[in-house]
């Protein structure tokens, strides 16, 4: 059975290449982008199958050197070495074949707000922010931000924005959840360990033709841009609100001065929004709506814990235990994030053996 699927990949392949080598497809650049893509995610998994079939062949050679007295030693040692091997490929096969989430290779939507804790849970949230950045960078994602709230002591009130760049929901998706923190805050004069949480919520962009928004169903407000961002940032109605009727959602932009760019990032964030909430509603199991992405903000409810005084960072999710706390918070996230990935895939594969 298992073979099958991926001869059939692997004449898929071959029929990909050829075609993309076709004057008519080069010259349709879309089409020859997406020929390209499924090229890009074929060959993993036809190479991995042919790495399988050549170990079957060395394995099938083995044994029958078991019959010939002078090589019997050989070639049982030869098995001992190649049956492992078989089982650890034929178990890479197997998670080539999971079901993959359809918005893996979208760019996200973020946004970050302070939960249980006051000041601390906002000066929290920009740490957070801070750590995405950083995440990022790392990983050759473009940050955007959309609009960013900052409160007086350096915290962040509401923080949304966009990390572009393939593969970015694959992995960001893995950050919904309620992050906990325990430190000593900076205005804690007693030196008392504080637990405080904030909520992060990561959403798929959505393109232009998934989401269908009618003119008629917008209300557009723009006013004065507030905060840090220089002389000009109140000088101009450049922040845009805009307001989606029929569902209530609302978006602000703040972060450019133009209010036309400001818009265009509003409208992409809305667009997300309403993607996600549409995909909820069509298939419940499969995605859970923003609320319940990050649950009500409150201590118990954290996916993971941030804890000072040990120096650890700790996924409850996984159950892995990192004592590196300064490094994750500068964006070493890809220990925690591929954890996740293997459990995710484990769960898909017990699903289909069901």
């Amino acid at each position: 059975m298992i073979e099958a699927q991926f001869e059939a990949m692997e004449g898929r392949l071959e029929e990909l290449r050829e075609a993309s080598a076709q004057p008519d497809v080069i010259s349709d650049v879309p089409r020859w982008r997406k020929i390209l893509k499924e090229i890009a995610d074929l060959t993993p998994a036809v190479e991995a199958f042919h790495a399988y079939k050549a170990l079957q062949d060395a394995i099938a050679q083995a044994r029958e050197m078991l019959s010939d007295p002078d090589m019997a030693a050989l070639a049982g040692e030869e098995l001992r070495e190649l049956l492992p091997k078989e089982e650890a490929q034929r178990e890479a096969l197997r998670r080539f074949l999971i079901p993959r989430d359809p918005d893996d290779d979208r760019s996200v939507v973020m946004e970050i707000r302070p939960g249980a804790g006051g000041d601390e849970a906002a000066l929290f949230a920009a740490l957070l922010l801070r750590m995405y950045q950083r995440y990022a960078e790392r990983k050759g994602f473009r940050f955007e931000p959309v609009d960013i709230t900052d409160t007086e002591l350096g915290g962040v009130k509401e923080a949304v924005f966009t990390l572009s760049g393939g593969g970015a929901f694959s992995r960001m998706k893995f950050e919904s959840g309620v992050h906990r923190i325990q430190r000593v805050p900076v205005t804690e004069a007693g030196g008392r360990i504080h637990t405080s949480t904030a909520t992060v919520a990561v959403l798929p962009e959505a393109e232009d033709v998934e989401v269908d928004i009618r003119p008629e169903d917008l209300r557009i407000d723009t006013y004065r841009a507030s905060g840090h961002g220089g002389q000009y940032i109140n000088r101009t109605d450049s922040a845009v609100r805009i307001t989606h009727l029929p569902s209530g959602l609302v978006v602000t932009c703040q972060d450019e001065k133009s209010q036309l760019k400001n818009k265009e990032k509003a409208m992409k964030v809305l667009k997300s929004r309403l993607y996600d909430l549409y995909r909820s509603q069509q298939d419940a199991a499969y995605a859970r709506n923003r609320k319940s992405q990050v649950g009500s903000g409150e201590r118990n409810e954290r996916i993971r814990t941030y804890n000072f005084p040990q120096g650890r960072v700790t996924d409850h999710r996984v159950g892995l235990t990192l004592y590196k706390i300064d490094a994750v918070l500068d964006g070493d996230l890809d220990e925690i994030i591929d954890a996740l990935i293997l459990q995710e895939q484990g769960e898909k594969l017990k699903a289909m053996t069901v």
